[in-house]
């Protein structure tokens, strides 16, 4: 074979090398490793491409960039040593975070010539080796960060609901006990918070007053930043 020929063979290979990437938060349920990596698998087989490798990122949240997982760092390596031309998920929110997240590295990946597939887009595939695929992307990305938004702001009215009527929304806090949905006071516990507070107004530092709680509850688990938490908290206010 010619020098030609195996740098043309070389070539071809490298275009169609690619590296797939699952994520699995502790909460999925329908988008597990398992499912992602059968859906990737497939889509290669279908698209002629080599996958190289499927990078699985187990119990890890997608709030945490790319670039600071395990696996992302992987990828990273694998890319800039030229392991693979492109990088297969089965969705968008599988690699990035945010719109911000996910246009900052996919221009650097289009700068360096690598291209993004995305298997599962209502029941359409993307890739971003043309201009169109770049564009839906930017769309795609814009959307989903607006949804996330939307969801962020819906938790956090139902979570002040929730506060407002005394019901419970996460675990039982401190000058409460938990009956069924509903917060009732504890009084000895909300005698210590008013004990707290005339404290701070006194001067006395948060570090102090932990350890007051603490001497008080038998408790090892108040520390100077929850003390702060309790004194700000509207839930607390009134008491």
């Amino acid at each position: 074979m010619g020098v030609v020929q195996r740098k043309m063979k070389d070539k071809i290979a490298k275009n169609t090398s690619v590296i797939g990437y699952a994520r699995c938060s502790t909460w999925d349920q329908d988008l597990g490793l398992e499912v992602q990596r059968e859906r990737i698998e497939s889509y290669c087989r279908m698209r002629g491409l080599n996958l190289v490798a499927l990078l699985a990122e187990n119990g890890t949240s997608g709030s945490v960039p790319l670039s600071e997982r395990a696996q992302g760092k992987v990828l990273a390596r694998m890319l800039a040593e030229n392991k693979g031309s492109a990088v297969v998920a089965l969705k968008l929110d599988r690699l990035f975070r945010d719109a911000g997240d996910a246009l900052t590295q996919t221009k650097a990946w289009t700068k360096s010539g690598i291209t993004l597939h995305l298997i599962d887009l209502g029941g359409q595939t993307l890739d971003t080796s043309g201009s169109m695929g770049r564009m839906m992307l930017t769309m795609l990305a814009g959307f989903a960060e607006w949804e996330r938004s939307v969801i962020a702001e819906r938790t956090k009215a139902a979570l002040q609901r929730k506060k407002a009527t005394g019901r419970v929304y996460g675990r039982t806090p401190f000058g409460f006990t938990r009956e069924g949905d509903k917060l009732v006071a504890n009084k000895a516990e909300q005698n210590l918070i008013r004990k707290a507070r005339q404290l701070r107004d006194a001067g006395e530092s948060l570090r102090f007053i932990a350890n007051m709680l603490n001497s008080a509850t038998g408790r090892t688990s108040f520390y100077a930043s929850g003390v702060d938490y309790i004194l700000k908290n509207d839930l607390f206010m009134n008491i």
